[in-house]
């Protein structure tokens, strides 16, 4: 293929790239699914990461029918990317992406999940040494770091589950081309020092003739003091370059020169005329030596080729496998022939990784079985209920469960059933109220649902872009043409009342506030419950505000507000020593 047949690579970035890496490296790094390369001739990370998710797969990515539903999936690549145990690894979980079909979804899934058994079963100082085996494999480059990385992770007597692949890789084998690999791999045509002894030993005894060479007035110091005469000078050469060298003394005599006027010119002419045949010799071993390396390594090809595949491999589901663990993901049921989204003691990501706790939430929409108490024939849920009350908190989580479900991942939930889908719609709240917004939002969330696919619908507070006596009859005809699409739907709204008489299939479920605690903050019961009218709670809110207040006017005032929603002083999760005798207005007394 030409730079230009793969999505996202223009005339400038494949000028770009063939100007940097040549046209093949270029292509070679795009199919490899391999960044670094393009980031270095000068593509931005995030369009090479764009360019290779749509060479791995050109569909798939195309279910995120919204940005909000894009954003969910590049922050659940960012905390998997995380748990990447070499920079390879994170190239590879950058491009994963949902995939299209079941075989292949239950394919990373079956490989994932055996992952994740193997490192499981690890005792923590086998899994330290896989980690820095992997450390010291992405400190280097090229195949011979992976072929060692091989046979330290074969060293380490890993062979089931995800480790199985090193065991069809032949130990001696691998040994051999590790050798050559790392031998040839130096700069230029040159060999490296310890891939034959005898070129290590003349590479060492130039070295040392050519440091003779450029301090002739020393050696010459030396020589005179031990030759008495004229005759032994020749003799005492001879004997301090042998000491000094592996040489052999004919060598040395042959490089003399016949006639000599000074002292000083025959060991410079010697010295010269050595270092010149020493260069020879070398050059004529390098040349058998890189012959016999190249040999063997065009006879253990395959097996380099198998030894960086499973290296790449392992690290890939090493990588998820950490992921999974990390966050406690289950297998999902992928469900065909009806519409579900269904899961059980779920939980949110985000939440999980800033370390918060996290009440564990089950929910249902769609024909699910098991332990929920939901309405089995309700594809669509009208959430309401309280502010702060997790609603757009467990749409994010539905949103999650359902991506990596696609992805062939394991969810954050204890058990999850979930169907495919065509076009995944999340839209979230944002702090924006004009014509434009509304029209951009209808034209996002719409479109899905008419184009005939299967569509999950995710909206949080839809009236939030509009006036409220017309976001109820838009809200209104989503949820009906939700309903009528016979997609799968969850919206979270405060204005449930105002949707009355919902559509078949379609129910109204509550999150509920049960007060305040003694610390003041708002006392949620974040599971919804089903078939029931949440309620917003200013009244607990107001409570709040007057347990807080800082002087009697502002006490009283908030007082006043909170007679208004229906507050009574009995009714309030507060404690009379909240309002202490010194923040009291003082008497006339």
């Amino acid at each position: 293929m030409r730079l230009e047949d793969y999505w996202g690579v223009g005339p400038k970035t494949a000028t770009l790239l063939r100007e940097e890496l040549g046209e093949a490296e270029a292509v070679a790094a795009i199919e490899a699914v391999d960044s670094r390369p393009l980031v270095q001739a000068g593509v931005s990370r995030g369009r090479a990461t764009r360019i290779l998710r749509r060479a791995e797969d050109n569909d798939g990515i195309d279910i995120l029918a919204t940005r909000d539903a894009r954003q969910v999936y590049r922050d659940v690549i960012d905390l998997a990317e995380a748990y990447a145990v070499t920079a390879r690894a994170a190239d590879r979980i950058r491009v994963l992406t949902p995939l299209t079909t079941r075989s292949a979804i239950d394919n990373r899934l079956d490989e994932t999940m055996a992952a994740v058994d193997t490192w499981a079963a690890l005792t923590e100082e086998t899994r330290e040494e896989v980690l820095a085996a992997f450390a010291a494999y992405d400190q280097q480059t090229g195949e011979a770091a992976a072929v060692e990385t091989a046979l330290a992770l074969r060293e380490l007597d890993l062979t089931n589950g995800v480790f199985a692949p090193l065991v069809e890789l032949d130990r001696d084998v691998l040994m051999d081309a590790a050798h050559a690999l790392r031998a040839l791999e130096t700069d230029g045509s040159g060999i490296a020092d310890d891939a034959d002894e005898t070129l290590a030993r003349l590479r060492t005894d130039l070295g040392t003739v050519e440091d003779l060479a450029a301090d002739t007035e020393r050696l010459l110091e030396t020589l005179e003091a031990e030759a008495r005469d004229a005759s032994m000078f020749r003799d005492a050469l001879i004997r301090h370059i042998t000491g000094e060298t592996t040489l052999d003394s004919a060598l040395i005599r042959d490089a003399m020169p016949g006639e000599t006027t000074d002292a000083s010119m025959f060991v410079t002419e010697t010295l010269r005329t050595l270092a010149a045949d020493l260069r020879e010799q070398i050059a004529e071993r390098a040349a058998t030596v890189r012959a016999d390396l190249e040999a063997t390594v065009e006879r253990v090809e395959e097996d380099v080729t198998a030894a960086v595949s499973a290296v790449d491999d392992i690290a890939l589901q090493v990588s998820l496998a950490r992921f999974a663990l990390a966050f406690d993901l289950r297998r999902p049921t992928l469900v065909e022939g009806q519409t579900v989204l269904a899961v059980q003691d779920a939980r949110n990501l985000d939440l999980l990784a800033a370390e918060e706790a996290v009440q564990p939430i089950t929910y249902a929409v769609g024909s699910h079985e098991g332990n929920i108490a939901a309405p089995a024939t309700d594809r669509v849920a009208v959430l309401t209920g309280a502010n702060s009350g997790g609603k757009t908190t467990l749409l994010e989580t539905l949103c999650q469960v359902a991506l990596l479900a696609h992805m062939g991942l394991p969810v954050p939930a204890e058990a999850a059933s979930v169907s495919l889908t065509n076009a995944l719609v999340l839209h979230q709240r944002h702090a924006s109220f004009n014509a434009g917004v509304l029209e951009t939002t209808l034209q996002s969330v719409v479109p899905p649902l008419t184009d005939g696919g299967r569509t999950l619908m995710l909206v949080d507070e839809f009236e939030a872009i509009t006036e409220p006596g017309r976001a109820a009859d838009l809200l209104h005809g989503l949820v009906t043409l939700t309903v009528e699409r016979e997609a799968l739907g969850v919206f979270v709204t405060h204005l449930a009342e105002d949707l009355e008489p919902l559509p078949p299939s379609a129910r109204v479920d509550g999150i509920f506030a049960e007060g305040l605690t003694d610390d003041l903050d708002l006392n949620v019961d974040y599971q919804p419950r089903f078939t029931s009218l949440g309620q917003s709670t200013p009244e607990f809110i107001v409570s709040r505000l007057v347990a807080q207040a800082n002087d009697a006017s502002e006490r009283l005032g908030f007082e006043t507000l909170a007679r208004a929603v229906g507050q009574e002083d009995d009714q309030r999760t507060l404690t009379d020593t909240q309002w202490t005798e010194a923040s009291a207005p003082p008497s006339d007394g």
